[in-house]
């Protein structure tokens, strides 16, 4: 318990670092948190059932991330940021190339299974990069880079986490997911609702970018979404039997355990605040 809360404490310290020092650091930071995330996920496949195309699947995963991070970052400048949009553009047309690259080192491989490689290999980037694009451009959806969206979000998935775990050990029986997570419950899920929510409000008393209504409502989401990503993941290991997807935090697991919740809450999110509350 004392080496998982020393390991929290600095990881958190190193996260808020990467939102005060600009949207430079924070961009790269989050860039490379996904690769090693990517990384993470194609070291699990290759233990078990295929083999992943480590080099150009991290390589097409920094090209879509580093694209939509210029296209992003240039619509909060515009009409200011021509430079930066067509930075972006041209790295989302080498995207085709990048994969293009997949499929022919598939032809030169022997394998026994090797559009088995090339599923796990795009498959990846599709499970970790894309949502970490989504959760980069939560900083910019309300317009100039702001630390306040997506640092309220990782504070709302953290009091989820929390929540669901603090309520589901006090009163939790009902299983939510038992196949999947035999120690999740109803009762922890709605706590990790409530309590996520509560956070919600709170933030929005000191973060003006979104109303307490639209806050609760991105902490309820979160809630939801992160839980599912959780199941997801926990789906994902079972089926590799393994228990934690890596040891590089002491005490927590592999990234991807960290994350697990942001992977499918990000792009809901960010759809839900451009489309719906339309900031």
């Amino acid at each position: 318990m004392k080496t998982r809360a020393i390991t929290g404490f600095f990881f958190t310290i190193v996260m808020i670092g990467s939102f005060l020092l600009g949207h430079n650091v924070f961009g790269a930071f989050y860039l490379l948190l996904s690769g090693f995330c990517l990384y993470e996920f194609y070291t699990l496949i290759k233990k078990d059932t295929a083999s992943p195309n480590i080099p150009a699947g991290l390589l097409t995963g920094a090209l879509i991330y580093a694209a939509f991070a210029f296209i992003t970052y240039a619509a909060s400048l515009a009409p200011a940021g021509e430079s930066s949009k067509h930075i972006g553009y041209t790295l989302l047309f080498l995207v085709p190339l990048a994969v293009i690259v997949v499929f022919i080192f598939e032809l030169f491989k022997i394998s026994v299974a090797p559009f088995a490689n090339i599923g796990y290999t795009l498959l990846g980037i599709v499970f970790v990069i894309v949502p970490f694009t989504f959760f980069h451009a939560l900083a910019y959806v309300s317009g100039p880079y702001t630390v306040h969206i997506p640092l309220g979000f990782l504070l709302m998935l953290w009091a989820n986490d929390t929540g669901a775990y603090l309520v589901g050990m006090s009163i939790g029986r009902t299983k939510l997911f038992e196949r999947h997570s035999p120690k999740k419950t109803w009762e922890g899920f709605i706590g990790g609702v409530v309590i996520s929510a509560g956070v919600g409000y709170i933030i929005s008393l000191y973060f003006p970018e979104l109303d307490w209504k639209q806050w609760m409502s991105v902490g309820i989401l979160i809630s939801c979404f992160g839980t599912l990503g959780d199941l997801v993941e926990s789906m994902f290991k079972r089926s590799i039997n393994i228990k934690d997807s890596g040891n590089i935090l002491p005490g927590h697991g592999g990234l991807l355990d960290r994350f697990d919740g942001l992977l499918i809450a990000a792009p809901i999110v960010y759809t839900y605040l451009y489309f719906v509350v339309n900031v």
